[in-house]
């Protein structure tokens, strides 16, 4: 009974069901969209039939689909020649002969290249960063303490405190330096000691003190460091205002003054703001390089900044058990086996193994596409050492069976529809 209703079904419903056969089959391609599938002829009485065409159609495909294969590279494990893209020239979308993104295959050469060039670009920066201990100069905001010896009355200029009159605003008792740079004292007057160390301050006030009294014995020291600070800011427990003393201040000790790293630091992505200019600071290699980052001394004015891991994720998507935003570890490093196991791993039944891409390409930087053969026996050794950067997507295409399945779910509601109206109308 069936066979005789779809008998009396319109031709024009048979040709809708071959082109959507078509279509599907198209769909089966490797890399193939419904936005590039084909145009289908629309048949009439006399015409080339629909199966004929169908014929040719998939022959073609076949064809383009055998011309479109790249066999490249040597033998691996079982023989099987790698399937890489290492050679294929830039991808230019159509009608734009502006943006041409380079496709590279991943393997030892390219993972040792981006290293190189990571241990470059942090050799460049690091000698700016690296200077050798000075003595503290005095700056406006300063207090000194200074004793005249055997003259007690010089003193007493100085100023006295209490125990219980001691507020956080106030300074200590002693000579301020004021935003000019200067301190006036008994019998010597107006002294400017802007940048100057405490050794030169005491040769002026000796040289303007023999004028009143015979080889004065003068001490000078400094009793509060108000002038030069740093600013921590980030993932710090304690972020805020560290003041600079006559000890140089390191980077690790302005660290350890803040309270140490948060669980959310990212040690390998802290940036160093020193007159105008950003420096990265990258800890983790820094130690892989067996660079001390003691090294680093801090300067009046310097703003370290601690970045966020949740703010240098990598985007784990396409046929993915949990796709994600995949965080760096706590070293800062996130390489794609990392990503890929906090995403659950690939999809077995639906994922193409042997194309998984890292498309990178944020902050305004060239866009670059890395692409990994997943079934080599030697692709999880590469994923291992591939290194991911913030904001990098970690694609995982589909299987041609997979895509004609989704494909295949929504077209059947239509065609199901279809031939309920039909047998109904008939």
């Amino acid at each position: 009974m069936a066979m005789l209703v779809l008998k009396r079904v319109d031709g024009r419903l048979a040709s809708l069901m071959a082109a959507t056969a078509v279509l599907l089959s198209a769909c089966t391609l490797p890399g193939m969209h419904m936005d590039s599938a084909p145009v289908i002829p629309v048949t009439s009485a006399g015409d080339q039939p629909a199966s004929d065409w169908l014929a040719s159609s998939s022959g073609d495909a076949a064809r383009a689909e055998s011309d479109s294969e790249v066999q490249l590279g040597t033998p691996i494990g079982n023989g099987r020649p790698a399937t890489t893209v290492a050679n294929v020239e830039p991808v230019t979308p159509a009608g734009n002969t502006e943006l041409a993104v380079p496709i590279s295959d991943i393997n030892v050469a390219l993972i040792q290249r981006l290293r190189q060039e990571g241990v470059r670009r942090s050799a460049m920066d690091q000698p700016r960063l690296f200077s050798a201990p000075a003595p503290y100069t005095l700056g406006a905001g300063d207090v000194l303490q200074i004793t005249v010896w055997d003259h007690p009355e010089l003193t007493a200029a100085m100023g006295t405190q209490t125990q219980n009159q001691v507020r956080p605003s106030d300074a200590p008792a002693g000579f301020v330096v004021d935003q000019g740079g200067n301190i006036t004292f008994p019998y010597a007057g107006v002294l400017n000691v802007m940048g100057l160390r405490t050794d030169q301050v005491q040769a002026q006030l000796y040289r303007r003190l023999t004028r009143v009294y015979r080889e004065p014995q003068i001490t000078v020291r400094i009793g509060s460091f108000r002038a030069k600070k740093v600013y921590i800011d980030g993932e710090v427990h304690t972020p805020g205002v560290q003041p600079i003393n006559d000890v140089p201040m390191t980077l690790y000790e302005a660290i350890s003054r803040a309270g140490g790293f948060t669980s959310a630091a990212d040690q390998s992505r802290m940036e160093l703001l020193r007159d105008d200019v950003s420096y990265p600071v990258n800890l983790t290699q820094m130690i892989d390089n067996r660079s001390n980052p003691s090294n680093i001394l801090l300067k009046d004015g310097d703003l370290l900044r601690v970045a966020s891991r949740d703010a240098n994720g990598v985007f784990v998507m396409g046929e993915i058990n949990k796709p994600m935003t995949a965080l760096p570890l706590r070293t800062g490093k996130l390489t794609l086996s990392d990503a890929l196991s906090q995403a659950g791993s690939v999809n077995m039944m639906t994922a193409d193994a042997t194309q998984m891409y890292v498309i990178r390409g944020g902050d305004g930087k060239q866009p670059h596409v890395y692409h990994l053969d997943g079934q080599s026996p030697v692709s999880m050794v590469l994923a291992n050492q591939f290194e991911l950067q913030p904001k990098d997507v970690v694609y995982v295409d589909s299987t041609g069976l997979a895509r004609f399945s989704r494909v295949l779910s929504q077209l059947l509601p239509a065609i199901n529809a279809g031939l309920t109206a039909a047998i109904v109308t008939r």
